[in-house]
């Protein structure tokens, strides 16, 4: 036999709404989104819930349980006590379109901003060699399911809502520190002045939020944004580089 838990759920579209109190039945092995259907099966099937492979693989149903930004899909029923009301709510960063459905449609502008790989000339799809280490490294990065956490526990844009125009978060800045690492993207640009100037990284205080919620477990901070600020940190003001500069 299951057990009944007390959910309490963000009802609501745009800036207007409120938290509602529900109890539903939970089995054992149940994860949040199980709970979120059955809500929508029993109690109210008007709620809008966002999601698709219920597999930690889309990153389609992330939403803030008991405030901390997860999908709901990898959520545990059994990481709560019995008797704790579970809290899910909308991604808080993002603009509400209905319960906890948000438009993350910045996130696709940011992505839209960042060049793309620009293979080097003369060689063909398939010709292409890299150390070992190197692909290990852009591995990691390409583990992202783009589920938008970590932009959503950003303080950089959780908290200021102006910073978004001129920041494209951390999901973003790896993508640029993933192509500034790539050995054979011939870009004809700056990556890491791109970083700086159009992405924004000089925001990034490195508080490591965007790391401690990603369902992949990327290093984003450690080897990703640190290591894009310490290349321009050492263009910058490393007087050895900036001595040939000079003679150049």
């Amino acid at each position: 036999m299951g057990q009944r838990v007390r959910l309490r759920v963000w009802r609501g579209s745009g800036d207007e709404g409120e938290l509602r109190d529900y109890e539903v039945e939970a089995e054992e092995g149940e994860v949040v989104l199980d709970l979120l259907h059955r809500l929508q099966a029993t109690h109210c099937p008007d709620l809008a819930v966002r999601w698709n492979c219920k597999a930690g693989k889309c990153g389609s149903c992330s939403a803030e349980v008991n405030g901390r930004p997860r999908l709901t899909c990898m959520t545990r029923m059994s990481l709560f006590d019995p008797e704790e009301t579970v809290t899910v709510t909308p991604m808080r960063t993002f603009p509400v379109i209905k319960d906890l459905v948000c438009d993350v449609s910045y996130n696709y502008v940011k992505a839209r901003e960042v060049p793309g790989f620009t293979p080097p000339a003369g060689v063909e799809p398939g010709q292409y060699r890299m150390w070992q280490r190197d692909v290990e490294r852009s591995q990691e990065f390409r583990k992202c399911i783009e589920c938008f956490l970590c932009q959503d526990t950003c303080h950089v844009i959780r908290d200021h809502e102006e910073n978004k125009e001129a920041f494209s978060g951390p999901r973003f800045l790896m993508r640029v520190a993933e192509l500034e690492m790539h050995p054979l993207d011939d870009y004809d640009g700056d990556r890491a002045e791109e970083a700086r100037g159009e992405h924004g990284l000089g925001l990034c205080n490195i508080t490591k939020c965007c790391t401690e919620v990603c369902p992949e477990h990327i290093r984003i901070t450690d080897n990703a944004l640190i290591p894009l600020k310490e290349r321009l940190a050492d263009r910058r003001y490393d007087p050895i580089p900036w001595l040939f500069r000079r003679r150049g």
